[in-house]
């Protein structure tokens, strides 16, 4: 055993792969249905790291680790988390702020019933609420108000209150997660169904064909039908007598006519109740003059731009019946905007097909690589912003540090999407390759970083009492944000467990959030609150060490 622990010691690289291999194994493993996923990297970690104080993985490692993670995070959640300020976006802001004033109003008592110090009492703040920056603008407010002889030791408290609080932190959340998800009966796939614009979810999509008998829409071009009875389905093709032909926004539909119409399900029976009836004859089957055609989208003067602009009906006589992204379907319309990695349904003429393929790029190796220049810059802008010092007060200056910068950054030019010649967007695939990478790494210096240190407190002096505490801050603050939110302000509960881990600032948890629901949504719970619970996360952990 000493052998082996002597290697790991002295080989930064074996143990990176070693905690990344077991602890990515365990996560598979289910126990009534319970499995910890990309988590269980974390907790390999702090059992490789309690071995012994040398077996930790070096700090860039953890930092690189979350940079990449929250700044494809934050490209990916840009358009959505802008959008979503106008609506619920507020509300969870709210409910992220009081989350966090709760949370320190009990760390105050605590302190007072349990005569801890301020700097123990901030540090269990830190670790009851995942936050690293929050720790160090506490140690550098000690080193500020403090003498020089006094630094070592003040500088050790919140140290000490974090470590021991940190790991039950990230395990509170997921305990609770676990344990709310059921209590509450939650089943993510009935919510994706139910809430489809809020969680990334799809209702089931048709395509019928519609026989035409409604004579009251006679003379109405198909666009003003659309616009005056706000249909949200896309007419494909129609056939007259034995002539089959492409729907055009000026065709103008006939009685006798067969048309099909794609679109989620109710909305495309409120078509047939608008022109007439389903017919059992199905002509989209007939692809001699006109054909279909799934069309990867890989070429970068498409993408970032809404269908509308594109004129792929002018161009090409053909439409755009379904846009897939990721593993959602859907209906799109002239303000969608295309992303790299999207797959188009095409619907033209069948000799054109090759020449439409080409035209969106079709190709695999290119939305496969990473244009390292725009991935690049964007960190690199995100480190900055993180490093900018921000008065709170004449005394107090903060920081949002390498999380909170990137994330930022990442969030605006995944808005932007595109500079110019400069596309900010990362492929879909690509970047749920670099989150996965980085939260890997990020767990597995974490867990190995905090491991000794956190078995040898818990052993020691006070540590089992502020183990305790520290569990019970976090456990109720989740508990606390997720009825208030999921039951009184009706966010769907996936959402919430990004929200919460948001409020945490803990991309562990919102790594198994993602892997426990199977959808996007928990990223823009976690996007829309991380900006505001980083910056009250730092501002209230030093007020404590002030009372």
């Amino acid at each position: 055993m000493q052998f082996f622990i002597d290697i790991l010691k002295h080989n930064h690289l074996l143990l990176i792969f070693v905690v990344a291999g077991l602890g990515y194994a365990l996560g598979h493993i289910k126990v009534k249905g319970f499995s910890l996923g990309i988590s269980a990297v974390l907790f390999v970690g702090l059992f490789f790291g309690a071995l012994d104080k040398d077996i930790r993985l070096p700090e860039i490692v953890q930092m690189l680790g979350l940079v990449i993670f929250v700044y494809a995070v934050g490209v990916s959640s840009g358009p959505g988390f802008f959008a979503s300020l106008k609506g619920r976006g507020l509300a969870e802001n709210l409910l992220a702020v009081g989350t966090l004033l709760f949370g320190a109003l009990i760390i105050v008592l605590i302190k007072k019933v349990f005569h801890i110090s301020s700097g123990v009492a901030a540090g269990l703040f830190c670790g009851s609420f995942t936050n690293t920056p929050a720790l160090a603008a506490v140690i550098e407010a000690i080193k500020r108000s403090s003498l020089d002889d006094e630094v070592s030791q003040l500088a050790s408290e919140p140290v000490f209150g974090y470590s021991i609080a940190y790991p039950m932190g990230v395990i509170g959340i997921l305990l609770s997660f676990y344990f709310l998800q059921r209590i509450f009966k939650i089943d993510f796939v009935e919510e994706a169904m139910k809430f489809p614009e809020q969680v990334g979810g799809q209702r089931k999509i048709v395509n019928l064909t519609i026989r035409v008998t409604r004579g009251d829409i006679k003379g109405i071009k198909i666009s003003d039908l659309i616009a005056h009875r706000q249909l949200r389905v896309i007419f494909g093709r129609y056939k007259r007598g034995n002539k089959l032909e492409l729907v055009e926004s000026d065709t103008v539909l006939d009685l006798g006519d067969l048309v099909t119409v794609v679109g989620e399900e109710a909305d495309v029976m409120k078509a047939v109740e608008l022109i007439g009836e389903v017919s059992n004859i199905s002509i989209d089957m007939d692809r001699t003059v006109l054909d279909f055609r799934r069309i990867l989208v890989s070429n970068k003067e498409v993408v970032e731009r809404p269908i509308r602009d594109l004129k792929i009906p002018k161009r090409f006589r053909a439409l755009i019946t379904r846009v897939r992204r990721g593993d959602i379907e859907f209906v799109p319309n002239g303000d969608t905007v295309l992303e790299l990695g999207d797959r188009v349904r095409v619907l033209g003429p069948r000799e054109r097909m090759d020449e439409i393929s080409r035209y969106f790029g079709d190709s695999f190796k290119a939305i496969s690589e990473i244009d390292i220049v725009p991935f690049a810059l964007g960190i690199a802008l995100g480190i900055l912003l993180g490093s900018i010092p921000i008065p709170v007060t004449h005394e107090i200056k903060i920081t949002l540090g390498i999380a909170g910068g990137p994330l930022i950054v990442g969030l605006i030019l995944g808005r932007l999407g595109k500079t110019g010649h400069i596309i900010w967007q990362i492929p879909y695939n690509a970047n749920l390759t670099l989150r996965q990478l980085g939260i890997i790494l990020f767990m597995a210096g974490v867990g190995t970083r905090s491991g000794f240190t956190f078995y040898n407190t818990l052993k020691e002096g006070n540590g089992p009492l502020i183990f305790f505490l520290g569990s019970f801050v976090t456990i109720s603050a989740v508990s606390l944000a997720i009825i208030i939110g999921y039951k009184l302000l009706k966010i769907p509960f996936s959402i919430m467990t990004g929200v919460v881990s948001g409020i945490h600032t803990q991309p562990s948890a919102l790594a198994f959030a993602n892997q426990q629901s199977g959808l996007d949504s928990p990223n823009l719970g976690y996007a829309t609150v991380y900006p505001v619970s980083t910056i009250l996360k730092i501002v209230l952990a030093q007020v404590i060490i002030l009372l």
